[in-house]
């Protein structure tokens, strides 16, 4: 089986996304599946055979992404899709719509995986002057373009179980599969503890909290920030490390000088996922994450992959992975208690063994070559199904 992945965003660009793509694309080839991959040039990628990548210009407040020209990414997935048995759509942008448009041409089978909760983003992205505008109509808009997308489809991939409920709040009839991104296990349980804090100048035996992911608004970073004080009061040593890029770290940056906690709080910026993050996570102690937006928390798992225990807000995807109290504390969403569940985490060596324990066990139940395999079988059985109806064909203009 050959399936073609449209998407406007991949590697180099890190996100949730891109590595989902990659996890996928990677695992598939032993299930019997042929990935290519339509997706946007950031610089100067070379090519590949399974990859095409598509020009485009820097998107306006957030050059680290990139708008493939409509024209460009149509051609490419008309190239592309030739000889290929169905089209998954990575991203709802320019290559939802080119990807919509040459499936309903070509009569192939077309689903998309919902990474992004957009609802929960607009507030954060859109200009202040059309949210002052647009008032509590942003986020019915993006409710509406959700639903008109995700009922083009024939099928739907969701992160998580909280995410079906929503989009079908939402008025989404399409049939959707609760399918998470998996995670290569073995990357995340090999790190070298003392040769990350070493590197970093941290002493062996300080208390260390971690958060990895994208510094970006939504995420909660500044409810950790406000936290922090909070935590120094039972457990003075602790460090926080912030580990990633995004628009939200000058910002970031400001709140730790204003709060005085430059020798409490440090910001490593992006780290090799192979090379650095495996030494990362095993430096750390607990896990801290705060994001109320997630549609599946991947960190977590990889936190919890490296055996470290987490605390975090259970919230949307997350409670999938939280859910069962394995590996975790959940406290409730107030700085004070988020700080208790840390020290507590920081200060008992058995109860970190423990709930370290558990993660590992938790980690392996959500493998990438399992979730790899029940994806393969989602894309036979909807290559099984009659051919698309004529209705869908006049409806994205084709």
């Amino acid at each position: 089986m050959r399936v073609l992945m449209v998407s406007d965003v991949y590697f180099p660009r890190i996100n949730g996304v891109s590595t989902s793509i990659e996890t996928f694309r990677r695992c598939l080839a032993a299930e019997g599946v042929e990935v290519r991959l339509v997706a946007p040039q950031y610089g100067d990628e070379a090519a590949t055979p399974d990859i095409l990548r598509v020009p485009g210009r820097p998107v306006p407040g957030d050059p680290e992404d990139r708008l493939p020209g409509w024209r460009a990414m149509q051609q490419a997935v008309v190239a592309a899709a030739a000889d290929c048995d169905l089209i998954h759509i990575q991203t709802p942008f320019v290559a939802h719509y080119a990807g919509l448009r040459v499936a309903r041409r070509l009569d192939l089978p077309v689903l998309a995986t919902y990474h992004t909760l957009f609802e929960e983003y607009v507030e954060h992205y859109a200009p202040h002057w059309l949210r002052r505008l647009a008032a509590g109509g942003l986020r019915a808009a993006a409710r509406a373009w959700s639903r008109q997308q995700c009922n083009q489809l024939d099928a739907l991939v969701v992160p998580s179980s909280l995410m079906r409920l929503r989009l079908e709040g939402y008025g989404v009839t399409t049939p959707m599969s609760v399918l998470p991104t998996g995670i290569p296990l073995g990357q995340f349980a090999t790190g070298d503890r003392a040769a990350f804090r070493e590197r970093y100048g941290i002493a062996a035996e300080r208390p260390l909290a971690l958060y990895v992911g994208r510094v970006a608004h939504e995420k909660n970073i500044g409810f950790l920030l406000q936290a922090m004080p909070l935590l120094l009061e039972r457990c003075p040593e602790a460090l926080l490390l912030i580990a990633g890029e995004g628009p939200a770290l000058p910002a970031l940056q400001r709140q730790v000088a204003a709060a005085g906690l430059q020798q409490q709080v440090r910001f490593l910026g992006y780290l090799d996922r192979l090379r650095d993050l495996p030494d990362c996570y095993a430096a750390a102690d607990v896990f801290a994450f705060a994001s109320r937006t997630e549609t599946q928390g991947l960190v977590l798992l990889e936190a919890m992959a490296a055996g470290l225990p987490v605390v975090a807000l259970a919230e949307m995807g997350t409670v999938d992975i939280l859910g069962s109290g394995r590996g975790c504390r959940v406290p409730p969403g107030q700085p004070g208690a988020f700080a208790a569940a840390l020290a507590d985490c920081l200060k008992q060596p058995a109860l970190r063994q423990q709930l370290g324990h558990e993660a590992s066990v938790l980690a392996a139940e959500w493998s990438d070559q399992a979730m790899a395999a029940r994806l393969a079988a989602l894309y036979r059985d909807l290559c099984a199904e009659p051919r698309r109806r004529p209705a869908r064909l006049r409806s994205v203009g084709a």
